[in-house]
């Protein structure tokens, strides 16, 4: 390689713009994408010729890397101008992909569509979108919750629900979900969510803990809460720096316990003899439950390469259980947890990456608010103090830290983490994290919004390592940066009544019309922003000294409904700050002494509320 190459490696998640610049190349040249990815570029940046998985040798007449390279590098000695050529015509290609599209008004009916088109592709048996490989889209869910309450007792909204239900309960259930330690893996290799692929992401772990703290808000159904309870606590205790920031990710592949080498979900995984061994007279119950079987329980075409031959990937069947028993199974859970953990873990890639860290304070903020859990608040405050402290420099935000400062970040790094900011303010009514969260909006805006056009690109101006600044126009496994940042100037244009910061959202959600009118599921997160920005602008108003108004705060946060920011008039700095852009706020006050709340449509304000049982009464 060496030889006749400037070899570079490139760590995706650490710079995103050039994986989504090589990658669409990629896409563009062989209709299909994926890593691990190779691309190979002239002097000038230009890709003349990519793919992904190359094996390392000839194998059936097909060439390998070794032969690749030999013979691009023999193309560049003999016939460079027609390889330049190559290269010219693909960067044609790419900025003609990234060109940008005619923004206009988004249809009416496009979340209507949008919910359709999920139920055409939606598995009305085992949950979740489409086939194999399955992956858990939490986008889609929470596009399909916040349709579902723009008109609760519709027969459409009922269905978005029960797409949104079936699904959460089938992944809870299933082997995705990693039932003695916590958490959620990547996908799932079938369709019934048994077998996944064992890799851990943190922003899996921060967007499922949301969008099942968000259905346990409407439904009210208690395995929704445990369920975001048990990715929460695995992240707090297997995730999270002492410093405060929350790690990326955990390998799929571990040393096999006994064995040599390493195995796909091999810390994972269990023999039926090792867990009569552990649990002797209560395995029975827990085999039953946990669908334990003597030759592994693999679904066929689940494990192609054979490495879960007679193991077990753990899932939760359907039982009715006695009191008596779901305590037994709570002892046999610990009992393998400490077996597990004389295993040797999955690799920790203990990087700290801004876009990913802001998803997982927003999980924290909102799940603290939900539940009325103060750990989970202190534990967003605690990520979100490192961001700003070692992450934050000179008005400029870091994608990552890892022993020390990493590159700048991206549209992403800043809509995430002023996103993560504002669920903070409303978790706790700190006014330093609303003003944060104001601050990154105006540099994001400042470095990445396409102004001609609306939309955020991916990549700074500035930067000349990259080849044509793109927008992500869909989103996966992450939302795109555009979405979440029309959210998030929604949002802050209703806490401040900031007439440019809405007109900012529409324009953004305007310039992805195209998508949103044609593919609507290709961005249910935007398509989330798009009906709360059509939605009535309201507010909550927590009047009065913050350990004496926190009965009524908690209520508000609670029972809050999907759109309504809050809103904290503490008599301090706090409120001097909003009462210079907000004419209310001067004049929120206490009332007869005692806290009040006020709630609000556009800053038109009902009478106040002190009790917090009237104030729930009149959330309910």
């Amino acid at each position: 390689m060496n030889e006749t190459f400037v070899c570079v490696k490139v760590d995706r998640e650490e710079r995103p713009d050039v994986d989504q610049t090589y990658m669409t190349a990629v896409q563009l040249l062989t209709r299909r994408g994926g890593w691990p990815m190779s691309v190979w570029l002239t002097p000038d940046l230009q890709p003349f010729a990519g793919g992904t998985y190359f094996p390392p040798e000839d194998r059936h007449g097909r060439p390998g890397f070794p032969s690749a390279l030999r013979r691009l590098a023999q193309l560049w000695s003999e016939e460079r101008a027609k390889v330049a050529g190559q290269g010219e015509k693909i960067t044609a290609m790419l900025r003609d992909y990234a060109a940008p599209r005619a923004a206009g008004p988004v249809d009416a009916d496009a979340p209507l569509k949008g919910m359709r088109q999920a139920a055409e592709s939606w598995d009305d048996e085992w949950g979740g979108f489409g086939g194999a490989p399955k992956f858990p889209r939490p986008a889609m869910l929470d596009f399909l919750m916040a349709f579902s309450m723009r008109d609760p007792a519709a027969a459409e909204s009922r269905r978005a629900r029960e797409m949104v239900y079936l699904t959460l309960y089938m992944m809870d259930a299933g082997g995705m979900h990693d039932h003695l330690g916590g958490g959620f893996h990547r996908y799932s290799v079938d369709r019934f969510w048994h077998v996944p692929h064992y890799e851990k992401m943190l922003y899996d772990q921060a967007q499922l803990a949301a969008a099942y703290t968000r259905a346990w808000q409407i439904s009210g159904d208690p395995p929704f809460e445990k369920a975001a309870r048990d990715i929460l606590d695995y992240v707090r205790r297997d995730m999270t720096d002492a410093a405060g920031g929350f790690f990326s990710a955990e390998d799929a592949d571990s040393l096999i316990p006994g064995g040599s080498g390493k195995g796909e979900g091999a810390f994972y995984v269990w023999a039926k003899r090792e867990i009569d061994e552990v649990l002797g007279g209560d395995a029975a119950l827990f085999n039953r439950v946990y669908g334990v079987e003597a030759e592994g329980n693999s679904p066929a075409g689940s494990d192609p390469h054979g490495e879960l031959e007679g193991l077990n990937t753990l899932i939760r069947r359907p039982a009715r259980l006695e009191p008596a028993e779901m305590e037994t199974l709570a002892r046999c859970r610990e009992k393998l947890l400490e077996r597990r953990a004389l295993r040797t873990r999955p690799h920790l890639d203990d990087k700290i990456l801004a876009a990913w860290n802001g998803l997982m304070i927003s999980a924290f903020a909102r799940a603290g608010m939900a539940f009325g859990e103060k750990a989970y608040v202190e534990a967003a405050e605690k990520a979100a103090r490192f961001a700003r402290e070692s992450m934050y420099q000179g008005g400029r935000l870091l994608r990552s830290y890892r022993e020390g400062p990493g590159p700048e970040g991206f549209a992403d790094d800043y809509a995430a983490m002023a996103g993560g900011a504002l669920d903070l303010y409303e978790a706790g009514g700190e006014i330093g994290w609303l003003q944060w969260a104001l601050e990154l909006q105006q540099t994001l805006d400042a470095l990445f919004l396409d102004r001609e056009h609306g939309g955020y690109f991916s990549a700074r101006a500035e930067d000349a390592s990259i080849l044509v600044r793109m927008k992500e126009d869909h989103d996966g496994a992450e939302p795109a940066a555009s979405s979440l940042a029309a959210r998030n100037a929604r949002r802050l244009a209703r806490m401040l009544d900031d007439a440019a910061l809405e007109a900012r959202a529409l324009e953004t959600i305007s310039a992805f019309a195209g998508q949103l009118n044609g593919m609507p599921t290709s961005m249910p997160a935007m398509l989330d922003a798009y009906l709360l920005s059509s939605s009535p602008p309201r507010q909550i108003v927590i009047a009065g000294p913050p350990e004496a108004a926190e009965p009524l705060a908690r209520v508000a946060r609670e029972l809050a409904a999907p759109g309504t920011v809050l809103l904290y008039a503490d008599g301090g700095p706090g409120q001097a700050w909003l009462a210079e852009r907000l004419a209310f706020m001067r004049s929120a006050a206490m009332a007869g002494g005692k806290p009040a709340a006020y709630l609000c449509e556009n800053f038109v304000c009902q009478l106040p509320i002190t009790d917090p049982g009237e104030l729930r009464k009149a959330l309910l």
